[in-house]
């Protein structure tokens, strides 16, 4: 007889700690298939490190087929689910057309970028999703920098030097305190940019930085952007973008070429496709991750509403710390389902939060013990490696050669502007960089 196969889509956090799981403990009783788009994992809360010229791209990418043994990957986007005959239908990269058939069906597609009706957005503006707009990003970022010095007129040469980011939440805090470290080191090596420093403004409709998280370390956070020379306003957000200005809620037109979009992220549009009950576009699922009506679909991580068992009537936040748990749980019960073990309901209280701003600067607040500078810098990073399922060593080296060398400010060149739209339907299949503890 054949065995049962399982298929798992998406290798975010959720999804990859599907498949290591159950690889573990199913390898042999059943067939694991994983459809992601690339064939490795992304840890993305260090991809602000990758656009700040810290990390080299492929520290935070982690091999699919050389961590998930007895997995069979499968490169593509899937692009319908049949519920009702149990297929998934994908694209390969190249355009062809796959389907695959399934006796248990995970979804852990993960999320892609909060778009607003904003005029202009979508053309001007640069996301923060995935690889390839964090390697734009630095490319971008640089040139500007290097543009702006290559310029005789003054106003253009202010407008270069001006980035803007929308959204104070975990991904565009930890964007702009990068961001400023490391345009004030290009702009050092421009003799003609003497006097000229790079202006960073992080704008947010909210009253704090970091919003959703400890008022202590919003304070922090606020405290190490205003001292950097960031230009931090609250209350505010963008009117509308255009190709060399930004124009602000409050009537202010900033202009600037660089148009930072980290204002969210909404679950991948093929959950809404599904037909089935979704809360905010995240598919409902019960406290087993099953979806009602459908015992062999499990949903996890952003894709999922899962409810929230330390706070009834709630759904767990989409955090890397809950998809993690989430893959775990999904692994752990799809291997009930053929009689090993006994399924369990999620339940996972948050053990904290943790914000890398760049530097010696961190904000943390591991078990509720709220820290700042180097311990909450240490603490950060030690989380990221016991995190990472590969290449700490990679990452370790490359921290120990940014604290001790000056970083390589040079264009790579290898992605346009039209390869990194805004508006990408298409999941990247990653998790929401808002890491936790």
């Amino acid at each position: 007889m054949s065995r049962p196969r399982v298929v798992i889509v998406g290798a975010g956090f959720a999804g990859y700690q599907t498949a290591r799981t159950l690889s573990r403990m199913a390898r042999g009783a059943a067939e694991i298939v994983l459809v992601n788009p690339t064939d490795y994992f992304l840890y993305v809360p260090l991809l602000p490190e990758v656009a700040a010229g810290v990390l080299e791209p492929r520290r935070v990418t982690v091999s699919l087929p050389d961590t998930l043994p007895g997995v069979r990957v499968v490169l593509g986007e899937v692009n319908a689910v049949d519920l009702d005959d149990r297929r998934v239908r994908y694209a390969d990269p190249e355009g062809s057309p796959g389907e695959l058939s399934y006796d248990r069906l995970v979804l852990a597609a993960g999320s892609v970028n909060k778009l607003l009706p904003i005029p202009g957005v979508v053309e001007h503006a640069h996301g923060f999703r995935g690889l390839p707009e964090a390697l734009f990003l630095r490319d971008h970022i640089t040139q500007q920098i290097e543009l702006a010095d290559a310029a005789d007129d003054p106003a253009e040469r202010s407008a270069r030097c001006t980035f803007v980011v929308v959204g104070a939440g975990y991904t565009g805090t930890e964007v702009a305190s990068h961001g400023v470290l490391y345009t004030d080191a290009l702009a050092g090596r421009h003799p003609r940019l003497d006097g000229q420093r790079p202006r960073w403004l992080l704008l947010d409709i909210a009253q704090r930085v970091l919003p959703e998280l400890d008022p202590r370390m919003s304070e922090t956070a606020d405290r190490v952007l205003r001292e950097r020379g960031v230009d931090v306003r609250m209350g505010t957000s963008v009117k509308e973008a255009r190709q060399d200005a930004v124009v602000l809620t409050d009537g202010q037109s900033v202009p600037t070429r660089s148009l930072i979009w980290c204002v969210g992220v909404r679950p991948d549009p093929i959950v809404a496709d599904l037909g089935l009950a979704t809360v905010k576009g995240r598919l409902l699922v019960d406290e087993f991750l099953t979806v009602p009506g459908h015992p062999d679909v499990f949903a996890c991580g952003d894709a999922a509403a899962v409810p929230d068992a330390t706070r009834p009537g709630d759904f767990t936040p989409m955090t890397a710390q809950h998809a993690v748990r989430h893959g775990k749980l999904v692994a752990r019960n799809i291997a009930a389902s053929y009689g090993q073990g006994m399924r369990r309901p999620y339940r996972h209280r948050e053990l904290g939060f943790a914000v890398d701003l760049g530097g010696k600067d961190a904000a943390a607040n591991p078990f509720s013990v709220n820290l700042s500078g180097p311990p909450a810098k240490a603490v950060t990073r030690g989380y990221h490696l016991a995190s990472m399922p590969g290449n700490r060593i990679r990452v370790a080296v490359d921290w120990l050669l940014d604290a001790v060398l000056p970083r390589q400010g040079v264009q790579l060149g290898v992605l346009p502007a039209h390869a990194v739209p805004l508006d990408n339907d298409a999941p990247e299949m990653v998790r929401n960089p808002r890491l936790s503890v």
